[in-house]
């Protein structure tokens, strides 16, 4: 069965998501502040991190940007309406998807079904090889592994998804609209900024020199691509 943690400190709340994820194929296990929830984030491996924005001890974005440093498990963020510049930030760490509050079961359940299919099946055109090799750079699309000079570099799942997507068409110009419809869906319209974010924090892990990049180049008044000279 798939492991849900859920981070939230609304009793309310924990006991519907209970109610219902446990009815479905998920187990759960619940923080009631970001510090807990963060540490057991970090000591066991699940599926799927339900975390609220709002949270005693620490907040929903710092326990995401701490998370991120070490681990890639899915995210889904908890945000009310009026939460919008930290919905922002939290995607812009990491963050895989949000939900506002008050949400429907039906949609949060169909959320949770989406970001586990996006990353733990790659649902983007990947050609017909598990494998990518370009120089010093191998992506085992399979495995959702990244190796620099032989390496093992962790990503998140979506800085994963836009590497595999860019390298799976080398040379092709993808705009930041095209990058974030593609990648997050048409749901995050108006967050292109996201794109940047995480291709900056890609390029951190995997190039050599950010300042002068080899791998994912910048497209000026388009947007990024994949550069074709390093395919082999």
């Amino acid at each position: 069965m798939k492991q849900i943690l859920i981070i939230e400190d609304d009793q309310e709340i924990i006991k519907l998501l209970e109610i219902h994820l446990t009815g479905h194929i998920y187990t759960t296990s619940v923080a009631t502040d970001g510090e807990t929830g963060l540490n057991m984030a970090l000591e066991k491996e699940y599926d799927l991190i339900i975390l609220d924005l709002t949270l005693p001890i620490m907040d929903g974005v710092e326990v995401c940007k701490q998370l991120r440093t070490k681990k890639n498990t899915p995210v889904i963020m908890l945000t009310a309406k009026s939460e919008e510049i930290d919905r922002v930030l939290g995607l812009e760490i990491g963050a895989d998807d949000y939900i506002t509050k008050p949400f429907s079961i039906r949609e949060l359940l169909a959320r949770i079904k989406a970001v586990m299919r996006r990353t733990g099946k790659q649902q983007i055109d990947e050609g017909n090889s598990s494998a990518l090799t370009f120089e010093n750079l191998l992506i085992d699309v399979e495995k959702r592994k990244v190796l620099v000079n032989n390496k093992k570099i962790e990503l998140s799942p979506k800085e994963f998804e836009l590497l595999v997507l860019m390298a799976s068409n080398p040379g092709r110009n993808y705009s930041r609209t095209e990058l974030l419809n593609m990648i997050w869906g048409y749901n995050f319209e108006g967050y292109e900024h996201t794109v940047n974010s995480h291709i900056n924090r890609l390029r951190a892990k995997i190039e050599s020199d950010m300042a002068n990049p080899n791998y994912v180049l910048t497209t000026w008044g388009v947007g990024y691509k994949f550069n074709e000279d390093m395919v082999a």
